[in-house]
């Protein structure tokens, strides 16, 4: 099946790839609200649906964007595609209170050799901490419950996500940046860590 081919800007893109993106920010994002606050007919549940598509979709989709934007900066096809069979099984779980994500994930194929595949994997979980690090100081610096709260879901899960792409683990991102470089792998561990660890201090006085 052929699909419309689309040129944003630097970024090349297809209409099967929107629709597969969009499928999966907006399940991932409904299933996180009913794991946090239970599905209902009603304003807070709604609210839920909303503050986790600004955090958890938006750290899923700047995520994959990451990998294909340095993809095709290499002069690779890059295009996300989701499994949904996967989405089936998040949205499922997500009514027992427990998500596993794995949404899709960016199908790459090029000219790839160890140190250009670290780097298109480093980016995934870079663009997190930097999501992380913007949602830290938006909260340490303005003092309004709601949006305190917004930021720390936003400050939890894209460190969370970062670190957990960490391991090195054959299907995730930090196998492809350990083999690439151990000390880009260190810091990136690191700082996740560190992200990680000032939740205990932003998460005074939040209603979780």
């Amino acid at each position: 099946m052929q699909y419309k081919k689309i040129k944003l800007s630097f970024l090349n893109t297809s209409s099967k790839e929107i629709h597969d993106l969009f499928k999966a920010w907006i399940i991932i994002s409904l299933a996180f609200a009913i794991a946090i606050k239970g599905f209902s007919i009603s304003f807070s549940f709604l609210l839920a649906v909303i503050v986790s598509s600004l955090t958890v979709g938006t750290a899923f989709l700047f995520h994959e964007m990451g990998h294909k934007i340095m993809a095709q900066k290499y002069g690779c096809f890059a295009e996300f595609r989701s499994f949904d069979n996967m989405l089936f099984l998040a949205l499922l779980m997500s009514f027992f209170g427990f998500v596993f994500a794995a949404p899709g994930a960016v199908m790459i194929s090029g000219p790839i050799g160890r140190r250009r595949n670290g780097k298109i994997s480093a980016m995934g979980p870079g663009v997190n901490l930097s999501l992380a690090l913007i949602f830290l100081i938006i909260s340490l610096s303005v003092p309004i419950a709601g949006i305190k709260t917004f930021s720390y879901y936003g400050l939890f899960i894209n460190s969370w996500l970062a670190l957990f792409n960490m391991i090195p683990f054959t299907m995730f991102d930090g196998r492809k940046i350990l083999n690439w470089n151990k000390l880009v792998y260190g810091v990136m561990v690191a700082v996740a860590l560190l992200l990680m660890m000032t939740l205990s201090i932003v998460g005074q006085g939040i209603n979780i």
